[in-house]
This record gives C-alpha cells, structure tokens and sequence, in this order.
C-alpha cells in the first residue's frame, strides 16, 4: 500500500462515528428505555416454551434445554397498509421482514428523520440476520406460494425489503456471519459512511425462532444451557439460550451529526419512552 493510500486508509478508519437513533423489540421490551430499565433492575425475560409452540410443537425427543428461550410474544403482528403492501403480499413476508421495517421506521422517527425524506438518497441498510425458518414453514405448506414468495422468503431480501420500502439507493446488504451479524453489520455500516458510499446508514440485527427444530437442532449440537442462563466468561457457563427480536441503529458520521445538530446520546443521558437520545454512547462511538 502506498503512503498516500496509507494516510488515506487512516484517516477513514479514525472517523468517529455517531449513533443519531435507534429502536428495538426485544423479548419484554418494546423500546430501548424499557430494555435500559430491564438491565439497570437486574431482570430477565426467559422462559419455557414459546408462544408459538402450536405452531410447530417441539419433538418428543427435546428436553428442558430445547424449552428455554427469551421470545416475542407477537412476532407475526405487522402493519402492512402502513408500508403501502397488500395483506396477499404480507402473509407470504418473512415476518423478519415485517419486523426490520417497523423497527427501521421507528429507529429514524427517534433521529427526528422523516422516513420519506430519504428517498433516492444514498442511505445504506445492512442488516444481520442468520435464520429463514419462515421459509421453511411456508415450503411444508406449498398450497400458501405464490407470486409473492420468492421475495417474501429469500433471506437475502431482508436488508433489501427496508431500502426498496423507503426507495434508498445506498448499498443494501444482508450479513450472516453467525452470532456476529449484526456486529458485522455495524462494522460494515460504518465503513460504508467512512469511504462516502452512503451519507446514512441503518445497522440492524433480527432474528426469530419459528420453528422448535431449531431448538432441537441446539440442543443435539450439545451447546443449549439446561437450566436457561448464559454464565457468560463464568465458571459456571454451561451453554446458551436461544432468543429472538429485533434492533436497529441509525449512524451518521460525527462531524455531519454535530453540522446538522442531531441530539447525541452522551454520558449520564438515558433515552426516555418518547424516543429522544440519552443513553451514554462513547464506546459504540470509539468501537465504530
């Protein structure tokens, strides 16, 4: 690499990076502020069984490891006439889909961006994401395919279905790196401000647990935890949990947040339930 590349290659990396807004769904927590109280109280929200274990009910060879799980209560809810899509079109949406949109909305309505004001802008999305059960679900029932299901179930579409919604031309991207997406994603997201390719970009993890076998599948690999807790860098570690939801970031490079005065999150500040910034972001600054 030459030293003028070098310098430049520098530069770009030392770039800070602000978090202007954010949103989740998270197994009891409906917002940032609720998963904030959640924390600060010392709560869990892991439970036995899923609600849509009637859906697809858990073989009779699982035990209690298989059973534990953090999990939405209304995973399928969506507003499809909101985004302007048809309920034919919907049902055949993996609901991962459905959840990035609505949390993506959300995370710029917390930027005080408009949605709408961002069409034909380069704004990126990358978006982590590792399962496609729905598809499964959907390819046992052939009855339900139709026009709509190559985009409804492509995994690949997750990132793509919130630029197309919002009419972005940034790059649109979904990340499966495993348990890291999302953090990929953000890494991605960041580098993608940083070289000028997007001017916005949206980060986003999602994940939904539809179908028991993939507990099942957890637990024969020998990695689910029996009593359903992460002991995490703990002696006592035996194993994970499974759990489901969705977060979003919005992230705009430092300089620009502070030019278009964008409220920062900033040390001893917490967002509060109507979405304005407040929890303290230094090190998500440092780490992009």
């Amino acid at each position: 690499m030459s030293t003028a590349m070098a310098s430049l290659y520098s530069q770009s990396t030392a770039e800070p990076i602000a978090v202007v807004g954010m949103s989740c769904r998270l197994p009891g927590t409906p917002d940032p502020a609720a998963l904030w109280d959640l924390l600060a109280g010392g709560g869990h929200v892991i439970a036995q069984a899923s609600p849509r274990e009637s859906v697809s009910p858990l073989p009779a060879a699982g035990t209690g490891a298989a059973r534990w799980g953090g999990f939405l209560a209304e995973a399928g809810d969506f507003d499809a006439a909101f985004f302007g899509i048809s309920p034919r079109e919907a049902v055949t949406m993996d609901p991962q889909q459905r959840l990035l949109l609505e949390l993506s909305w959300e995370a710029l309505e917390d930027a005080g961006i408009v949605a709408r004001t961002l069409a034909g802008s380069p704004t990126a999305v990358f978006a982590g994401t590792m399962r496609d059960e729905y598809t499964s679900l959907v390819y046992r029932h052939g009855d339900v395919i139709g026009q709509h299901t190559n985009t409804g179930v492509h995994r690949g579409m997750v990132a793509n279905r919130v630029s197309y919604a919002l009419g972005l031309t940034g790059p649109s991207l979904t990340v499966d790196t495993a348990q890291s997406s999302s953090l990929v994603a953000v890494h991605l997201a960041c580098e993608s401000l940083r070289t000028g390719e997007s001017t916005l970009a949206i980060a986003a993890g999602v994940n939904l647990n539809i179908l028991a076998e993939g507990a099942l599948t957890g637990e024969r690999f020998g990695g689910l935890s029996p009593d359903g807790r992460c002991y995490t860098f703990d002696a006592r570690a035996n194993g994970y949990v499974r759990g489901e939801g969705g977060a979003v970031v919005v992230l705009k490079p430092l300089d620009r947040a502070v030019a278009d005065r964008d409220r920062l999150p900033g040390p001893g500040r917490r967002r509060g339930r109507g979405g304005r910034p407040a929890v303290g972001q230094p090190p998500v600054v440092r780490a992009g």
